[in-house]
């Protein structure tokens, strides 16, 4: 019998927005019981507001705001590890490797890899692309962003639906069709269904059409 091939990694992007709500501890305790390899995106939310607030005052250009909104990305994965013991940062694709060989959740600190690859260095590029890039490098089979806003998951919307009704970036449908993965939106209403979902490796939320 042959053996079994080790499965490719969920990605999951969780949104900034859910920092200062109840729904994040709920959805860290429904992550936390994915049996598979998990690596997590963590969202800008108040950290990267803060960039935007100190880019006004200060300034500066498109090109520094987009680094130090990588940083506050990596802020917020701080903080969420801070909260959640099995989540390991990790800066490159084999440091995300070495976490999930151990039976760590990964939570991807974006600065280092971003910065080296081809992305636009603007506003245009937020975390939701920025996990979709992830996904095509570390070929995942699956995307999942979880956002606080409401997403019904009965919805026939496609990638551009998406992007047009402000529930993700604009560069974000062409990011996602590119790294092969399956995507799924999920938003509040799909964290009661969550844990069960995720112990039987099914993916919560809305799956858009590509086209």
């Amino acid at each position: 019998m042959a053996a079994r091939r080790a499965p490719r990694p969920l990605v999951v992007k969780l949104g900034g927005s859910l920092a200062d709500t109840p729904l994040l501890t709920g959805w860290l305790e429904a992550l936390d019981l994915y049996p598979d390899p998990l690596v997590i995106v963590p969202g800008g939310g108040g950290f990267a507001d803060a960039v935007r607030g100190m880019q006004k005052t200060m300034r500066f250009d498109d090109d520094a705001a987009h680094q130090i909104a990588l940083v506050a990305m990596e802020q917020y994965g701080l903080a969420l590890a801070a909260l959640w013991p099995r989540l390991a940062m990790a800066e490159t694709s084999a440091a995300i490797g070495r976490a999930l060989r151990t039976g760590r959740v990964a939570c991807w600190a974006p600065a280092a890899m971003a910065l080296a690859s081809p992305l636009p260095k603007s506003w245009d590029v937020t975390s939701d692309t920025l996990a979709a890039w992830l996904a095509a490098q570390l070929r995942a089979e699956q995307l999942l962003l979880i956002k606080s806003a409401p997403v019904d998951p009965d919805a026939d919307l496609s990638l551009a639906d998406l992007a047009n009704a402000g529930l993700t970036d604009r560069l974000f449908p062409h990011f996602a069709a590119a790294s092969g993965a399956d995507i799924f939106i999920a938003g509040p209403s799909a964290l009661p269904d969550a844990p069960t979902k995720f112990l039987r490796r099914h993916i919560p939320g809305l799956q858009p059409r590509r086209a």
